[in-house]
């Protein structure tokens, strides 16, 4: 048994595959938590929609919230890719998107909002790093990061009863307000 299994660091893992189309469901909580810190537009579009953890919580919240997913999950409308799209969008974008293609993620939603919208992501703290985003960063600075001080759970296939702890991966919820010029502001929840 390696040590990352001992310690029950579950990224480190070898009991399962990674999932195909990298859907970790996000903790509801970690949403609750967003939502007390920052104020967002009416309508929100979540785009890797899953199985609704993201979009039910918004809407508990009273936003109207557009669900899609490449992938149909039974929640919302399936078979939409968003990084196709073209149509600009006329709210805000909140989601957790597949990590593997975070940073298109990122950059399609910025150009899809219009100027004073707002992008939220949860990502891995690490997302801070690397050449490649260093560009992004300095083109669309996030307004704030608001890093996990506990674990946030995400659930392989949206099956939180199989997460016994928190993820050994450290999340943030990444923040832009586009159009935003400055250095982002660090803060915290859970």
């Amino acid at each position: 048994m390696s040590m990352f299994r001992m310690m029950g660091a579950s990224n480190h893992c070898e009991t399962h595959e990674r999932e195909t189309h990298d859907f970790y469901a996000t903790d509801p909580q970690a949403v609750e938590q967003l939502c007390d810190r920052v104020c967002f537009a009416h309508d929100i579009w979540e785009p890797a929609c899953g199985m609704g953890h993201i979009s039910d919580t918004l809407a508990m919240r009273g936003y109207k919230v557009r669900s899609t997913d490449l992938i149909n999950r039974g929640y919302g409308m399936g078979g939409v890719d968003f990084l196709s799209q073209l149509e600009p969008w006329h709210g805000d974008i909140i989601t957790n998107p597949p990590y593997r293609y975070a940073t298109e993620f990122v950059q399609k939603a910025l150009e899809l909002v219009g100027d004073g919208a707002k992008v939220a992501m949860l990502l891995k703290l690490t997302f801070l790093e690397g050449k490649k985003r260093q560009l992004l960063f300095r083109v669309y600075p996030p307004e704030w990061v608001y890093v996990a001080t506990g674990r946030v759970r995400c659930a392989l296939n949206g099956d939180f009863s199989a997460v016994d702890r928190g993820s050994a991966m450290c999340f943030a919820w990444f923040v832009w307000r586009k159009g935003y010029i400055g250095d982002p502001s660090v803060r915290w929840f859970n």
